[in-house]
């Protein structure tokens, strides 16, 4: 099975006053640790889509656009949605596809591993597997691709949402640590995950 992920890094981070993904966590960029969890965990067709002020993500990353593709979502006004739609775009070849959001601070590869196995094992019962903390449903989503024709026809103000609803019967969860749950859209968040980060490493 092919694997693929689009990352979303197309919005203006308006809570933060300032790019979150640039933000530095646990050594790195927010965002290349979540573009390094994807490659540990063995997916390479990765495609990061941008949006609002696209230089500042591509110089950023420009060191990964050997293998690294990227979309432009002049429309990223418009949501989550038409950014991943234009990521599916460029992964044609793949059987199932991860959605990320680029904003995820604690990103780990053995739970993107163990969603697809869920996926593989499900032999096609599973058209989408989702993580699960405490009954809450959280990201990266994984799609098989039998529902990307129905996500690209998506019109606003659709959503993957009801994608997800329309296909409850072939949704499964698996249950996941708190990260999955977690993002950064202020400065209160990034403190407050950075302080809990130190306090977790302190021997």
């Amino acid at each position: 099975m092919i694997i693929g992920a689009v990352v979303l890094a197309a919005g203006k981070s308006e809570r933060m006053g300032k790019n979150k993904l640039l933000l530095r966590f646990d050594g790195k960029l927010l965002i290349e640790n979540v573009l390094d969890a994807l490659t540990i965990a063995g997916i390479n067709d990765q495609v990061l889509v941008v949006g609002h002020k696209p230089g500042e993500i591509i110089g950023a990353v420009r060191s990964r656009l050997n293998t690294l593709k990227i979309g432009i979502n002049t429309n990223y006004e418009q949501g989550m949605t038409s950014s991943f739609q234009i990521g599916l775009r460029s992964l044609p070849h793949v059987d199932t596809a991860f959605l990320v959001l680029g904003d995820e601070p604690i990103f780990d590869p053995k739970v993107l591993r163990f969603l697809i196995e869920k996926m593989e094992k499900s032999r096609g019962e599973a058209l989408i597997v989702s993580p699960i903390h405490r009954e809450k449903r959280g990201h990266p989503l994984l799609f098989h691709s039998q529902l990307f024709p129905e996500i690209r026809d998506l019109k606003n103000p659709q959503t993957i949402r009801d994608v997800v609803y329309r296909h409850a019967d072939k949704l499964v969860t698996v249950e996941a640590p708190r990260w999955t749950v977690m993002d950064i859209d202020t400065p209160h968040d990034y403190n407050r995950i950075c302080k809990s980060m130190k306090t977790s490493q302190t021997p």
